[in-house]
């Protein structure tokens, strides 16, 4: 028999214990329940009484024996979750977490109860959705997106399919993730025409006929080389892929009329320190120099997405596998975190809200420390820091910050029509003089031209050499 405790007294917990019911055969016994609400304490839910507030976890835990607790409240926040794991990691019991009410409602009862993630310590408010602007410009209308087989672009696709497109077209060079987002969406989503195609975006001939064919009305530009060091030593495709590919896509989207184009940035192309976030904000540039075009050109910044392909979550989560250590580049390095499903959201918010030219500023919340988000990761995989797990500084990398940033000192913002989404107000770019800063950057070849000429284009880049 299993003791356990939930945490919350709520219409969630008595999810809880209704599912626990339908089940005898678990052996779970319900000890009672916790809740910091002073009027349900000393009262009796659904038979199971609230035994104390989440002060008295611990006590709890030693006088009934409780061998797992249930944490049974969807709407609290990431510091909420902290305080109540502080005071069952106190007493060595295993915990786990209800992530969502609907989900537990509708899909699949006790399996949905999970071990806790970092992404829930990084609850936030829920994002507020205009639904008929997003479906307006999405409803029955060809939607192209490129690097649909990465994480951001794949969350992207499954969301955008809810909002019933004509076709969905997927465009990433790589053949594996394609094949499988394609598989998945082909499952769940029968009655829209799927389109995987397998192209590089340097590669402008099989653009053109991919746009000539298929004429897509909405574009949402993921597809980049994003990973810092590995631009550090390949600056040249950088430059290719990121700016030149981006710069295809610009072109043939007005060429081929495409309404909306939708570019994914970074918060490293503020006061960019790296080749990566240096050619991310000339892709920004490129799109505020499109404010008097027909297509409606809308950039979209925002900061580290949490457990997407190359991010450090899964690479934490690999080194705890092995036994550590977790490596830190610096012991203060603080990077802005969300969730790919929130991040795709507010990029499909932006999308709808943006006007042409503008660039878009997701609410990231509070930074996280590097060192923070290792030590959690620890602690959820039920083991001690630096006593299981070691954790080792290894020195900063080449053109990495301490701390990023979402605007530049001369920028500002104002609030959008939705208050996670804000607009940067930022200088009018010259778009003859742009298009021949590029043209020049299209003949450098080594890296230390294309540092000069990206120092030359964006006069706030500092770059580490």
């Amino acid at each position: 028999m299993k003791n356990v405790l939930i945490v919350g007294a709520g219409s969630a917990g008595k999810l809880v214990i209704q599912e626990i019911k339908k089940y005898p055969e678990l052996n779970y016994k319900i000890i009672g329940f916790v809740d910091d609400d002073p009027k349900k304490i000393g009262k009796k839910i659904k038979d199971v009484l609230v035994m104390g507030k989440i002060f008295d976890i611990p006590s709890i835990i030693l006088k009934y024996n409780v061998d797992q607790i249930i944490i049974a409240i969807p709407s609290a926040t990431g510091i909420q979750l902290k305080k109540i794991i502080s005071k069952c990691e106190v007493s060595n019991v295993d915990y786990r977490i209800l992530p969502g009410l609907y989900k537990f409602f509708k899909i699949r009862g006790l399996q949905e109860i999970r071990n806790v993630r970092v992404e829930d310590l990084l609850r936030r408010e829920p994002i507020t959705t205009d639904l008929n602007k997003s479906i307006s410009y999405l409803k029955n209308k060809i939607i192209l997106i490129t690097g649909a087989a990465g994480s951001i672009g794949s969350e992207l696709c499954r969301q955008i399919a809810g909002f019933a497109p004509k076709n969905l077209i997927l465009l990433d060079q790589a053949e594996t993730p394609l094949h499988n987002i394609n598989l998945e969406l082909l499952e769940y989503f029968p009655n829209i025409k799927i389109i995987p195609l397998l192209a590089n975006i340097k590669n402008k001939n099989r653009l053109d006929k991919i746009f000539r064919k298929f004429k897509p009305n909405v574009l949402f530009h993921v597809a980049a080389y994003k990973h810092v060091p590995m631009l550090e030593m390949n600056p040249e495709e950088g430059v290719r892929n990121n700016i030149f590919g981006t710069l295809n896509l610009i072109d043939l989207s007005k060429r081929y009329n495409v309404n909306n184009f939708v570019l994914i940035s970074t918060d490293k192309a503020v006061n960019p320190t790296n080749i990566m976030g240096a050619s991310k904000r000339i892709t920004e540039l490129m799109i505020q120099s499109e404010v008097n075009s027909k297509t409606r050109f809308v950039g979209v910044r925002f900061g580290n997405v949490l457990a997407s392909n190359g991010s450090v979550v899964p690479l934490f989560q690999k080194q705890i596998e092995k036994g550590g250590p977790v490596t830190i580049t610096h012991p203060k390095m603080r990077r802005y975190f969300m969730t790919i499903f929130e991040a795709a959201q507010l990029v499909i918010q932006a999308g709808a809200i943006g006007n042409n030219g503008e660039i878009m500023v997701l609410d990231m919340g509070k930074p996280y420390k590097i060192v923070d988000l290792a030590k959690d990761l620890i602690k959820l995989s039920g083991l001690r820091v630096n006593k299981d797990i070691k954790i080792k500084i290894i020195g900063k990398r080449p053109g990495e910050k301490l701390f990023e940033e979402i605007l530049t000192k001369s920028e500002n913002t104002t609030m959008s029509k939705n208050k996670r989404i804000f607009i940067a107000k930022l200088d009018q770019v010259d778009k003859v003089r742009l298009n021949k800063q590029l043209s020049e950057l299209s003949k450098v070849k080594s890296k230390k031209m294309i540092i000069n000429k990206f120092k030359e284009i964006i006069p706030e880049f500092k770059h580490d050499s």
